[in-house]
């Protein structure tokens, strides 16, 4: 018997960061996601393959399926080490959300597949914790409050077929789906920095910046619903700068155009942790080959990467 879950990966296109303290942000799903399947065996143990987009097997371990515990341990790897202890963390906090999961099993392969590039940042930690969420018949927004933490966000983009606006009104996740397709549209590009930021340390740096957050929120969440529904680019563009210039107030640090893109004609935005993964920039057809001749050659076309 196997059993297969699905989940979309994510860009958070308005309140990085402050969405942790409330703010309305504007998420989208995107064409590229994660896929787990599992399948019953009798070898009285889960065996686990992590598989990335182009067919390689970046991870594999295996757990006792009663206690979790790691059988082929890799002491001399710790990268290894690390995402097997995350997993285990994942799979405990699973049961204790849901003690019928996993009990009295006779032993599972499971296997997992991204879509995607593991380095792009589009949610392969919480495409695997909603799929795991799914599989176990629990709360995906809970799993992941006890075990990697985050706004949720990504959470509610892996769950959802359409752009979305997120907000955590008195820490409660809540999700709107909404219709956003800018007449714009062919304007829009995304850009991987060729690195990808760790955004754990990111929000963990936000958390200790001293600032007027109520006011940050207040603000961000009227950026968020002019972006939302704007049908002038000149407008988008002035929003999502006055979107950059607050968060690089807050955070003490220069917007991404300023550090790496003065010269672009275009408007640019951060997406997610400042520093590395997607940025948002508009533009025209020759924008991919600015891009490109800075040594960026990740390029997407809004309607390439967004569901």
């Amino acid at each position: 018997m196997t059993k297969e879950f699905y989940s979309n990966g994510k860009l958070l296109l308005t309140g990085e960061y402050v969405v942790l303290d409330g703010a309305l942000s504007l998420a989208v799903p995107t064409i590229y996601g994660q896929n787990l399947r599992v399948t019953q065996t009798n070898s009285n143990s889960i065996t686990w393959s992590s598989i990335d987009v182009a067919n390689n097997t970046w991870f594999n371990a295996t757990f006792n399926s009663d206690t979790f515990t790691v059988l082929n341990d890799k002491l001399n790897d710790e990268a290894w080490i690390n995402t097997a202890k995350t997993l285990q963390q994942i799979l405990k906090e699973a049961q204790l959300l849901n003690p019928n999961f996993l009990k009295n099993t006779k032993g599972l392969a499971v296997e997992t597949k991204l879509d995607f590039n593991r380095d792009w940042g589009l949610g392969s930690s919480s495409t695997l914790i909603n799929n795991i969420a799914k599989w176990a018949n629990v709360d995906a927004f809970k799993l992941l409050e006890n075990t990697m933490g985050g706004s949720g966000y990504d959470i509610a983009c892996a769950q959802n077929n359409t752009p979305i606006f997120y907000q955590k009104i008195n820490k409660i996740p809540t999700t709107t789906t909404i219709n956003f397709n800018p007449l714009f549209v062919d304007n829009l590009y995304f850009i991987h920095l060729n690195k990808k930021q760790n955004s754990r340390e990111a929000i963990a740096a936000y958390k200790k910046c001293s600032f007027n957050k109520d006011e940050l929120v207040k603000n961000i969440t009227e950026i968020s619903k002019n972006i939302a529904n704007t049908s002038s680019l000149s407008s988008f563009e002035a929003f999502i700068t006055k979107h950059e210039e607050l968060l690089s107030i807050a955070l003490k640090t220069k917007t991404v155009k300023d550090l790496l893109f003065k010269d672009f004609t275009g408007a640019i935005k951060s997406l997610g942790a400042w520093g590395g993964d997607f940025i948002l920039a508009t533009g025209n057809k020759t924008t991919p080959n600015y891009f490109k001749q800075k040594g960026y050659n990740t390029i997407f076309r809004y309607t390439d990467l967004i569901k």
